[in-house]
C-alpha cells in the first residue's frame, strides 16, 4: 500500500486533490481511497487530506500517519505544523512552491531522504497563468505523476477531466502537464528503478 498525505490551507483544494487522485488511481487499474481530516473549514485554516493507494482492497480507515509521499500546497505550513511527522526515510516530497529548500529553512528534512525523493514545484504560479487562479491541488498531481510515477499523466489528466469538465477541467490539465514536465525535468530526476519501487509497493513485493 502506497499512502499519501497532502497538507494545505482551506481553499486550496486539498480534499479534491486526493480525491482526484484517487479517480486517477482507480483508472490505472488500482484500488484507492481519499478522504479528510475534519476541522476547521474556514477560508486559510490548515486541511490535510489523505489518500491510499493499493493493488488490493483498502480496508484501513484511519489518518495516514506514517506517509510514503508528502505533499505541501503551502509552505506557510512549515512555520506552524509538523508536516513532516511520520514521512518515511524512503519517502517521497513534493513542494509547492518557487523557492529553494534551503530558503525555505527545509533542508535537513530533505537530507533524511534519498537522492531525488524531493522536488520544488511551483504549482500556484502554473496555475495561475494556465488556470487564472492560483489553485496548485490539479497542477500538483501532475508533478506526483512525474515523482512516483505510480499513475501516469494521463490517468491524472482523465480524472481531472471527469471533475472538472469543459474549459476549466482543460486548462487544469494543461497545468498539471507543465508541473509534469517541471518536476520530470529537474536536476536528479527519477530513474525509473525508484518508480519501478514505488509501484512494487503497492503491489505487495516490497
Amino acid at each position: 500500500m502506497f499512502q499519501i498525505r497532502i497538507h494545505g490551507r482551506g481553499g486550496q483544494g486539498v480534499v479534491t486533490a486526493a480525491e482526484l487522485l484517487s479517480v486517477a488511481a482507480f483508472g490505472a487499474g488500482k484500488h484507492a481511497q481519499a478522504f479528510p481530516s475534519f476541522g476547521s473549514e474556514r477560508t486559510g485554516a490548515p486541511v490535510v487530506s489523505f489518500c491510499r493507494i493499493a493493488a488490493k482492497e483498502i480496508r484501513l480507515r484511519e489518518p495516514v500517519m506514517q506517509p510514503d509521499c508528502l505533499i505541501v500546497q503551502d509552505v506557510t505550513l512549515f512555520r506552524s505544523v509538523d508536516v513532516f511527522q511520520g514521512l518515511k526515510a524512503d519517502g517521497y516530497l513534493l513542494v509547492n512552491s518557487s523557492k529553494s529548500f534551503v530558503e525555505l529553512h527545509i533542508e535537513p528534512a530533505v537530507a533524511r531522504l534519498l537522492p531525488g525523493r524531493a522536488r520544488i514545484v511551483p504549482a500556484s504560479e502554473l496555475a495561475a497563468r494556465h488556470i487564472g487562479r492560483p489553485l496548485p491541488n490539479a497542477a500538483l498531481l501532475g508533478a506526483f505523476a512525474a515523482l512516483t510515477g505510480l499513475v501516469t499523466l494521463e490517468h491524472v489528466a482523465e480524472a481531472i477531466r471527469e471533475f472538472f469538465p469543459g474549459k476549466i477541467g482543460e486548462a487544469n490539465v494543461v497545468a498539471a502537464r507543465a508541473a509534469f514536465d517541471a518536476a520530470a525535468g529537474e536536476p536528479g530526476a527519477m530513474a525509473g528503478g525508484v518508480n519501478a519501487q514505488a509501484d512494487r509497493r503497492i503491489a505487495g513485493d516490497g
